[in-house]
């Protein structure tokens, strides 16, 4: 999934209970900022969120 303001995003869902796989986010492929949102708190779905990259 494909968000804005990643580490925003990430506090908000923190705030809410959200657990994650790793405490930051991380570099993927394409030099993206992507962290996962752990199966616990999606339903027993792993979540990939990236970072959407704007065009400078």
């Amino acid at each position: 999934m494909l968000v804005e303001g990643l580490d925003d995003m990430v506090a908000r869902l923190k705030q809410s209970g959200v657990q994650f796989t790793s405490e930051t986010p991380t570099k993927g492929a394409h030099g993206k900022r992507i962290i996962f949102i752990h199966p616990k708190s999606a339903g027993g779905v792993l979540i990939e969120l990236s970072e959407q990259q704007t065009d400078s």
